[in-house]
């Protein structure tokens, strides 16, 4: 839908109207709705803690308790090589990293189910409400980043064996394309939800064994070499190996597979924003 505001006889008249087809994204209602963003940005984020005893603590809590657990699990008891750097920064590099994804794709994957009271009720772009928890997860990421680089100078003056280097500078080329990843497979996720609730349910299970799929626990060297190449296709692989090698020197990073990467991030996106743009006019009939 879209909203179109008219002058006709000195009177002004709102014209709620259909989209015509696939492409009628009419992404400039969004910049024009950005107000309206940031309130939600502003909810979602003073909301999610504001009724709990640690409060804000919890963004610092998460990855530390994870980054613990890992250590103990996969770093001690199963052994798992860090390719030589400590298990603390090996592990939290792969959560902080892991976490603003996941929290994008799974916070987007309900858009169109979760607000269909709203939706039925007012006119806005229905876009803004999935932008927004993105921008939410993205300060998250920015608060737990910072925590990261903490215990990172930490070991770094204490002469661990790490090496940052030059592609420190990919790092938001690299969120963006968490960003854009997780956008495009929650929608899609959201648009399909309306008509199979299954996928609803399957969500929890599905970001879990996403994660497994992904180095986040174990480093690239650890995969043989006939397997190597589906991992090549996990979009968010290029995104851990190359944060993990701008700051500990570790991974393998290729222009190879940033490229199929980001190739893949760019066209979940688009297939999401257009189906998403598609099923937004007859969602409430199928709610």
């Amino acid at each position: 839908m879209e909203c179109n505001v008219r002058q006709d006889d000195e009177q002004w008249t709102t014209v709620i109207q259909g989209r015509k087809g696939w492409f009628d994204l009419n992404l400039r209602e969004l910049w024009q709705y950005r107000d309206l963003i940031m309130l939600f940005v502003r909810r979602d984020f003073v909301a999610v803690y504001k009724q709990t005893i640690l409060g804000p603590f919890w963004f610092l809590l998460q990855p530390l308790v994870s980054t613990i657990v890992f250590t103990v699990v996969f770093g001690q008891i199963a052994g798992i090589s860090t390719d030589g750097v400590p298990h603390t920064l090996f592990y939290m590099s792969g959560i902080v990293v892991w976490n603003y994804f996941a929290g994008c794709l799974t916070r987007t994957s309900d858009t169109l189910v979760a607000n269909a009271g709203i939706f039925g009720k007012v006119y806005f772009p229905r876009l803004a409400v999935p932008i927004s928890v993105v921008i939410v997860n993205l300060l998250t990421f920015a608060i737990q980043f910072g925590f990261y680089l903490t215990f990172f100078g930490y070991f770094y003056l204490n002469g661990a064996s790490i090496k940052p280097n030059f592609f420190i500078l990919t790092i938001p080329f690299l969120v963006l394309q968490m960003a854009a990843l997780g956008l495009g497979t929650g929608i899609l996720v959201s648009s399909l939800t309306t008509k199979y609730r299954d996928l609803g349910f399957l969500m929890g299970f599905a970001v879990q064994l996403w994660m497994f799929a992904t180095p986040v626990v174990y480093p690239m060297s650890r995969i043989p070499e006939n397997w190597k190449w589906v991992f090549t296709l996990n979009p968010m692989t290029s995104v851990v190996e190359t944060f993990r090698y701008a700051f500990l020197g570790t991974g393998s990073p290729s222009w190879k597979l940033a490229i199929i990467g980001a190739a893949v991030s760019v066209l979940l996106l688009l297939l999401g924003v257009l189906l998403f743009n598609r099923m937004e006019k007859t969602f409430l009939d199928s709610v």
